[in-house]
């Protein structure tokens, strides 16, 4: 585990479990690095090195006071320091889910060397129509004005918790998920959104400039990304894409095996994984 210093002077959290080729999963608004938790032994027993993080004002890291320390280009220079720390020099397989896949499409964009394959689960480019970016900058003020009142532990158990540890509460992995959640400090969370999350500049016309291949998952009951994914797969240069039956938004917690069997196979396809590690995972 390390803090990773940033730009700003502020440190962010990362944790590295395993060697081999790098894995860095960024998560969604919101949540924290226990939402991965579950990929670590499986992966590592796969021969892969997992880089997990949580965002400034998020989980383990720094949440400034301060709402001008939150912008996008922050955390995709946060996100380019944790790989420093946890792979120096070498490409990484990028994996996030919801904002976390926009970062990771982010900083493909802005630094290309530092993909070697990028994994996009329930997530997408960003709005170019107006009207459906202002609907969900409501959202996200919707869930950034709760937290502040309400506090993280009621937000998790609310109707949101579908959308932050999956369809599948009662599980021990997604209870963790949960307890990471409420731990964290409203504003850092609030400041995120507001100023990060909700405004973030789409991604969707340069989608064709980027070369790594990509996964792009979904589950099948996330309606809301359903036709996210389509318009991702269809427009990255190298793409494929995978629907899980019975998923929400949370697919690697709703469908853990699935998602790993999915996840295994693609990083074999690519020559990332070797091609015992879909057996050795299973093992895990």
């Amino acid at each position: 585990m390390a803090r990773v210093a940033t730009a700003d002077g502020y440190a962010v959290h990362a944790e590295a479990h395993g060697d081999g080729p790098p894995i860095v999963f960024s998560c969604a608004l919101a949540t924290t690095r226990e939402n991965w938790r579950p990929q670590v032994a499986p992966l590592v027993a796969a021969g892969l090195r997992v880089v997990l993080w949580d965002y400034r004002g998020h989980g383990l890291s720094d949440a400034p006071d301060d709402p001008n320390a939150y912008s996008l280009e922050c955390v995709v220079d946060d996100l380019a320091r944790v790989l420093d720390f946890a792979a120096p020099g070498e490409a990484a397989v990028l994996a996030g889910l919801s904002f976390g896949g926009l970062a990771s499409l982010h900083l493909a964009l802005r630094e290309p060397a530092r993909a070697r394959a990028l994994v996009l689960v329930g997530s997408g480019p960003g709005f170019k129509n107006a009207d459906a970016q202002a609907r969900w900058e409501a959202m996200v003020e919707r869930t950034a004005s709760f937290v502040e009142a309400k506090g993280m532990r009621a937000f998790v158990e609310s109707r949101a918790s579908a959308t932050l540890v999956g369809l599948r509460a009662e599980t021990a992995a997604a209870r963790a998920a949960a307890d990471a959640i409420a731990a964290q400090t409203p504003h850092g969370v609030a400041h995120f959104a507001r100023r990060i999350a909700g405004p973030a500049p789409p991604v969707l016309d340069r989608l064709g400039e980027i070369r790594a291949p990509a996964l792009v998952m979904v589950g099948e009951r996330d309606e809301q990304f359903l036709r996210a994914a389509d318009v991702m797969a269809a427009r990255l240069a190298v793409a494929s894409r995978e629907v899980f039956p019975g998923a929400g938004h949370i697919v690697n917690l709703d469908a853990p095996d699935a998602f790993d069997a999915a996840l295994l196979g693609f990083l074999v396809d690519q020559g990332i994984a070797p091609r015992a590690a879909v057996s050795a995972a299973g093992a895990a």
